[in-house]
C-alpha cells in the first residue's frame, strides 16, 4: 500500500482524521499554539486524561481519545527546543514523528495529521523541521505501514509554503533532480 503524504493549511483541531498529533509540552497539560488549540477544542476531559498520563519526555509520544475533536485520537508528542542544532535536536524531532507513527500503527489507524512540530514557541527553523518531518514519515511508511494518509497541517501561510517547498524538493530528489537535503542541522 502506498501512503499519501500531503500538506494542508488550516486548524489541525478541525480535521476529520483518525488521529491528530499534538505538539505538546512535557506536562501534557496544555499550552499555547497547537497545544492550546487542541486542548480548547477537545474540551476539559482531555486535561483529565493527560493528567492521568503524568507527562511525556521530549521525543516520545502518548495517546488519548479525541474527546470533542472530529479526530478519534490525539497523539501527544514533545518536540525539542531549538538550541542551535548541536544538542540532539534533529534526532529528537525525528523521534517525535517515529514514535507518533508507532502509536498510530499499534492502534491500527489509517489517517494521521501532524502539525509543524517545534517550529512555534520552540523555535526550530521551519525548513529544517520540514525536511526532518518528511524524511521521518517516508522512512517509517516505507518500512511497514498500513497508513493510508499522513497530512502535514500548517496553520500559517509561511509554514505552509515551507512545507510545500520541502515536499516538492523531496519529490524531486526521488527522481534524482537534486541532492538530498542536509537534515543533520
Amino acid at each position: 500500500m502506498t501512503t499519501e503524504l500531503r500538506m494542508v493549511r488550516g486548524d489541525i483541531a478541525t480535521l476529520d482524521v483518525d488521529a491528530v498529533v499534538n505538539a505538546a509540552n512535557t506536562t501534557l497539560l496544555g499550552g499555547g499554539g497547537v497545544d492550546g488549540a487542541i486542548h480548547y477544542a477537545a474540551g476539559p476531559a482531555l486535561m483529565e486524561a493527560c493528567r492521568a498520563i503524568g507527562g511525556c519526555p521530549t521525543g516520545e509520544a502518548r495517546i488519548t481519545p479525541g474527546f470533542n475533536l472530529p479526530a478519534r485520537w490525539i497523539i501527544h508528542t514533545v518536540g525539542p527546543v531549538w538550541k542551535g542544532g548541536d544538542r540532539g535536536e534533529p534526532r529528537l524531532l525525528a523521534a517525535c514523528y517515529e514514535n507518533s507513527l508507532l502509536l498510530a500503527k499499534s492502534h491500527k489507524l489509517r489517517t494521521v495529521a501532524f502539525p509543524a512540530i517545534s517550529t512555534g514557541a520552540y523555535a526550530y527553523p521551519p525548513a529544517l523541521a520540514a525536511g526532518i518531518a518528511i524524511d521521518s514519515i517516508r522512512r517509517f511508511v516505507a518500512a511497514a505501514s498500513d497508513l493510508e494518509q499522513v497530512l502535514l497541517c500548517c496553520y500559517s501561510g509561511e509554514d505552509a509554503s515551507t512545507y510545500k517547498r520541502a515536499l516538492r524538493m523531496e519529490a524531486g530528489g526521488a527522481r534524482g533532480d537534486r541532492k538530498p537535503m542536509d537534515r543533520s542541522k
